[in-house]
């Protein structure tokens, strides 16, 4: 296992459509994953991803933004963190086109993502 780079950021937001709008704006274009339950932009390569805030769900850290590494494989990088000491925070899921994601907290309590994204490319 090999961390890859940094490839998402994801956003809690209380209003999903203005913060979409907004997101748009900044960005100088619209999202590329556009659903009721995620809003994703691909900025230079790298993605910034929106999702609803929603009153029954932990927020992440504090601070509400999940960071995922990419990785070749989720499923055994997921694994390896917890031989490793890590403890399960959100299990490996698909969650569309191909793309899994799975979050571990590290010993100290951070959070720690990784994603397998087939569609991922750099500029």
């Amino acid at each position: 296992m090999s961390l890859q780079g940094l490839r998402t950021c994801i956003y809690r937001v209380t209003d999903l459509p203005k913060a979409k709008a907004w997101y748009s704006e900044v960005i100088g274009n619209g999202p590329y994953f556009d659903e009721p339950f995620y809003v994703g932009f691909n900025v230079q390569g790298y993605e910034l991803g929106l999702i609803p805030d929603e009153a029954d769900q932990p927020v992440a850290n504090e601070g509400g933004v999940h960071t995922y590494w990419g990785v070749d494989d989720a499923q055994a990088t997921y694994q390896r963190l917890l031989d490793l000491g890590a403890s399960p925070h959100e299990a490996p899921n698909e969650v569309g086109s191909g793309i899994v994601v799975a979050i571990v907290k590290d010993p100290w309590g951070n959070l720690l993502g990784v994603i397998y994204n087939p569609h991922f490319s750099l500029p």
